[in-house]
């Protein structure tokens, strides 16, 4: 038999009470418009900062909490917009975006190349991720089915893609940031201007935080995850602090490398949505925090248009860092910002409306 046990919760303030005298009336008479108006908004507002659903958490349901939860004590603070304003992407400009590699030309290169394929090796372990190295059906294929079946426990679906994405974007943040504080030092040490590079840095490193920042709206990271990406921060981010004090050259094919298997994890991404795999995916929205950041007009905010602004994004990394790697470190000028004798002709830019996958050739900049 079961028994009831009588309500010995106790009401901590005067507030909470009217609140709560306020909800039974309003269920007592039969409506709960009044309720959800002056009742749920308020209890939203506070915390814990309750989410009803996750697409992918590895947290209990009653431990989940708002990532970003509105600020507690600044209520002449409407809204913060981001540092730097994100250029505007057309959908021709996204899809033109496709996988290239850099070819290896010197010694420095293939340590750069190698140091990326063992660090790739170690994230695809830790994140349990595996693709399909064959063609992929197009979505509406009858045996697709079957051919994400015959995969078993080595298929990507929705949760391991934004554990990959997560972890990812957690360590690619870090170059950037590192590399802008150690050209500050430098300049402030060496009383000289760094001709604009530590701007694009850091620009560089706060986009990367931004697409983490996406994806924590979608995921909510177990303790064993946080562990490991502060395991990952910890190494890599004293690892290439040395590595750009010894070399900075190096440091940025590296990271050019590193971003062109991040155009082909979001290109794998957007093929598998293509063909049907990721089915959760099909009808998701973008989070708001996406839509305001990339500008991402009405109807174009699916789970899809997000991927494609992301590896846009990467793919701008790649150029950036590729190029940064064929110029002299201490004495030439940043090409992204500089200003050019003859605008008509093709250059770096802050968009991708001019991008080159391998990254300018000094010769064609200077």
């Amino acid at each position: 038999m079961y028994s009831a046990k009588p309500l010995t919760t106790s009401l901590s303030s005067p507030r909470a009470a009217a609140r709560l005298s306020q909800t039974l009336n309003v269920l007592a008479n039969g409506s709960t418009s009044t309720c959800l108006k002056s009742c749920s908004t308020p209890l939203l507002a506070r915390p814990p900062y309750f989410l009803p659903h996750r697409l992918f958490a590895s947290t209990a349901q009653q431990r989940i909490r708002e990532v970003f939860p509105p600020p507690q004590d600044a209520p002449s603070i409407k809204v913060t917009p981001p540092a730097w304003h994100h250029p505007v992407y057309t959908e021709e400009q996204m899809n033109a975006i496709h996988v290239a590699h850099r070819e290896t030309k010197t010694w420095a290169d293939r340590v750069a190349l190698m140091m990326v394929k063992l660090l790739r090796f170690g994230m695809d372990t830790a994140t349990g991720y595996s693709h399909d190295k064959g063609s992929i059906k197009p979505k509406g294929d009858p045996n697709q089915k079957a051919l994400a079946q015959n995969k078993g426990w080595f298929a990507m679906n929705e949760r391991k893609w934004l554990v990959r994405m997560l972890f990812l974007e957690s360590v690619a943040g870090v170059p950037g940031m590192v590399a802008a504080s150690v050209r500050h030092l430098h300049s402030l040490r060496r009383l000289k201007r760094d001709n604009g590079w530590i701007e694009t840095l850091l620009e560089e490193a706060y986009n990367e935080r931004m697409h983490l920042l996406t994806f924590m709206k979608m995921a909510e990271p177990g303790w064993f995850m946080k562990f490991m990406i502060l395991g990952a921060q910890g190494v890599f981010y004293n690892g290439f602090f040395l590595s750009y004090l010894m070399s900075p050259r190096i440091c940025h094919r590296f990271v050019g490398f590193l971003e062109e298997e991040a155009v082909l994890t979001y290109t794998r991404a957007i093929a598998d949505i293509d063909a049907g795999k990721l089915p959760k995916w099909d009808k998701l929205e973008a989070p708001e925090i996406a839509v305001r950041y990339w500008n991402m007009p009405e109807g174009h905010r699916t789970m899809r248009d997000l991927l494609l602004y992301i590896r846009a994004d990467e793919a701008k990394h790649r150029e950036v860092n590729h190029t940064l790697g064929n110029l002299e470190q201490k004495t030439d000028p940043n090409p992204f910002v500089s200003e050019y004798e003859d605008p008509s002709k093709p250059h770096p830019n802050k968009s991708i409306d001019n991008i080159k996958p391998t990254g300018w050739e000094r010769k064609e900049v200077m």
